[in-house]
C-alpha cells in the first residue's frame, strides 16, 4: 500500500503536537506540585490531606486547628449551613433521634435557636406523628399542651409536679384534661403554706375558682395576652374557647424569658423545621406516611449500618412516594457506604459508627471508624455530588463542633451534649446532691426493651438473645437549651474568628485549599490543652 508523503508529515506533526501538549501538562503539574510543596514547607502544621493521609484513624481530640489572622469581630461570623440539598439551617446543630434526647419540646427549642431536632422513633407511629404536629403548629409564647389537673387531685400532686417539672401553677378542668371546661387554677401561693399533714387536701378546696379567674380568648395575639397579664398582675393566663374550654396557657415567667428568635429555622410557611427518624423495614412505610401527613420536613433513616438493601429500598420508595420530603441516609463511615446511598437518592448523609459516649459498637462488634477520619473521608467524597453530611457522635464540647465542620460536615448531631437539659424527655432525679437525668444509647438493652425502633436500628428485632451496643447512664442537669445553645453558637463564632474565617463555608473552603492548617496532638499535648495543675477548680462554661 502506497502512503502519501504529506499524510506521513501530517501524522508526525500531530504526534509531535500531542507529545508537546502532554509534556506541557506534566510540566505544569510538576510545577504546581513543587509550588504546593514549597508553600507547605513555608507554612506551619499540616493540610487536612496530610493529616488524614497517614492511614491512622483519628478522633477530634487527636488534632487541633492552627490560628489564622483576625480582622473582624466574632459577631459577624455566619453560621448558616445546609442540612440537606434543599434545607438550610441558621446554626449547624442537630439534636439526635434518641428517646432520652429529642421529642417535641427539644425539637421546638432547637428550631427556635436556628438548628433542628429529629424526633426519635422508639414509640408508636401515632406518638411520633403527634410530636411532629406539635412542632409544626407551635406558636411562640403559648403553652399548647399545659399540664392539667382535676378538682379531685390533691395538693401533694402539685408539690410532686413542682419537684419533677420545676413549676407549680396548674389549670384545673372538670375532666382533668386539656379541652375540658375550666373550673379554676392552682398556683404556688394557694398551697405554699399548707403543712405536710394537709397535702391530701383536694384542689377543689384550695384553687382559685372560676369566678375569680382572668382568662384570654382563643385567637388573641401574644402581645394582647401579655398586656392582659400585666394589667391583672396574675402569673398565669388560661386561654379558653367560646365554651370556656381550656385550649392553651400563658405563663408570666415564660413571657419574661420570652424573646424574639431571629435565627429560628422555618419552612416556607413560616413554621418551625422538624425532622423524624424511621427504621428501614417494610412496615416503616406506614410511619413515613403518617409523618408526611403531620408535616415533617426531613426523614432520617436510622440505622447503625446504613449500607444495606433494606435502607436503599426504603430510600428509593420515599423519594418516589414523597418527593417533596428530603431524606438523610446513614449511618456511614466509608466512601463505599456513602456511594450506594448517594446513588439511591440520599439528600444528606449521617456519619458515625460507634463514636458516641454511650455507644459500644466498636467494642462489641469490632466494626466502626474513628470519627475524625470518618467525617473527613466521607465528606470529601460526598462533596463531589453536592450532598451535605452530618457528623453524628463524639461531640462532647463546642470545639468538637468546630472540628467536625472544618473536616467537611455541614452540621453536628448531638446526643450527650443535650441530654440532661430541661427540654430533653424524662424527669430529674437527685443523687449525691446533684440533679440528674437519664441518658441511654439506642443500642442499650434498656432502650431495646422499651420499643421496636431501637431493635430495628441494630437489626436485632428477631434475635432471641439481644447483644447490647449501648449503655444507660445519668447526666447532670444542663439547664435549658435556650440558654445552652447560645453558648455553643457563640463558641463556634469565636473559634472561627481565631482561625480567621468569617463563615462555616469559608472554613471548609480554606481547609480544602490547605490554607487552614492542622497539627497532631500527642497524649501529653492533649493533657496540656485541658485543665491541669490545680488542686480543685470550678468549670463554669456559661
Amino acid at each position: 500500500m502506497v502512503v502519501d508523503d504529506n499524510t506521513n508529515k501530517q501524522h508526525n506533526h500531530n504526534l509531535h503536537t500531542e507529545h508537546t501538549t502532554q509534556l506541557a501538562q506534566w510540566t505544569l503539574h510538576l510545577d504546581l506540585t513543587i509550588i504546593i510543596m514549597s508553600l507547605d514547607a513555608e507554612m506551619d502544621g499540616l493540610s487536612a490531606e496530610q493529616l488524614f493521609g497517614a492511614g491512622v484513624g483519628l478522633t477530634y481530640n487527636d488534632f487541633l486547628l492552627l490560628p489564622g489572622y483576625i480582622d473582624f469581630p466574632a459577631s459577624v461570623v455566619e453560621l448558616k449551613t445546609q442540612l440537606t440539598k434543599n434545607i438550610s439551617l441558621n446554626a449547624p446543630l442537630v439534636s439526635s433521634p434518641m428517646d432520652t434526647v429529642t421529642e417535641s419540646e427539644m425539637a421546638i427549642a432547637m428550631a427556635l435557636m436556628g438548628g433542628i431536632g429529629i424526633i426519635h422513633h422508639n414509640c408508636s407511629i401515632e406518638q411520633q406523628a403527634k410530636h411532629v404536629h406539635k412542632v409544626k403548629r407551635f406558636e411562640q409564647g403559648f403553652i399548647l399542651e399545659p399540664v392539667v389537673m382535676s378538682p379531685e387531685n390533691t395538693a401533694a400532686d402539685v408539690f410532686e409536679l413542682r419537684e419533677t417539672r420545676g413549676f407549680g401553677g396548674v389549670p384545673i378542668t372538670a375532666s382533668g384534661k386539656l379541652g375540658g371546661k375550666l373550673v379554676g387554677i392552682v398556683t404556688s401561693r394557694d398551697i405554699d403554706f399548707l403543712p405536710p399533714d394537709k397535702w391530701d387536701t383536694k384542689l377543689s378546696e384550695v384553687m382559685t375558682p372560676q369566678k375569680d379567674l382572668v382568662v384570654g380568648q382563643q385567637g388573641m395575639q401574644l402581645r394582647d395576652a401579655n398586656q392582659k397579664l400585666q394589667d391583672s398582675r396574675k402569673g398565669k393566663l388560661p386561654i379558653v374557647n367560646e365554651q370556656y374550654e381550656l385550649v392553651a396557657l400563658i405563663s408570666r415567667t415564660d413571657l419574661k424569658k420570652n424573646k424574639e428568635f431571629p435565627l429560628a429555622a422555618k419552612d416556607s410557611q413560616k413554621q418551625l423545621l422538624v425532622g423524624a427518624a424511621v427504621s428501614t423495614r417494610e412496615e416503616d412505610k406506614a410511619r413515613v406516611d403518617a409523618l408526611a401527613e403531620a408535616g415533617v420536613d426531613v426523614i432520617v433513616l436510622d440505622s447503625s449500618q446504613g449500607n444495606s438493601s433494606f435502607q436503599i429500598a426504603l430510600l428509593k420508595w420515599i423519594k418516589e412516594t414523597h418527593p417533596k420530603i428530603d431524606v438523610i441516609a446513614g449511618n456511614v463511615v466509608t466512601k463505599g457506604q456513602a456511594k450506594n446511598l448517594i446513588e439511591a437518592g440520599a439528600d444528606g448523609l449521617r456519619i458515625g459508627m460507634g463514636s458516641g459516649s454511650i455507644c459500644i459498637t466498636q467494642e462489641v462488634m469490632a466494626v466502626g471508624r474513628p470519627q475524625g477520619t470518618a467525617v473527613f473521608n466521607v465528606c470529601r467524597y460526598a462533596r463531589e455530588f453536592g450532598v451535605p453530611c452530618i457528623a453524628d457522635g463524639g461531640i462532647s464540647n463546642v470545639g468538637h463542633i468546630i472540628k467536625a465542620v472544618a473536616l467537611g460536615a455541614s452540621a453536628a448531631m448531638m446526643g450527650s451534649l443535650l441530654a440532661g437539659t430541661t427540654e430533653s424527655p424524662g424527669e430529674y432525679t437527685f443523687r449525691d446532691g446533684m440533679r440528674l437525668k437519664k441518658y441511654r444509647g439506642m443500642g442499650s438493652l434498656d432502650a431495646m426493651e422499651k420499643g421496636q425502633g431501637s431493635k430495628k436500628r441494630y437489626f436485632s428485632e428477631t434475635d432471641k438473645v439481644k447483644v447490647a451496643q449501648g449503655v444507660s447512664g445519668l447526666v447532670q442537669d444542663k439547664g435549658s437549651v435556650l440558654a445552652f445553645v447560645p453558648y455553643l453558637t457563640t463558641g463556634i463564632r469565636h473559634g472561627c474568628q481565631d482561625i480567621g474565617v468569617r463563615s462555616l463555608e469559608e472554613l471548609k473552603t480554606k481547609v480544602q485549599s490547605g490554607e487552614v492548617r492542622f497539627e497532631r496532638r500527642s497524649p501529653a499535648a492533649q493533657f496540656e490543652g485541658g485543665v491541669h495543675g490545680l488542686h480543685s477548680y470550678d468549670k463554669r462554661l456559661f
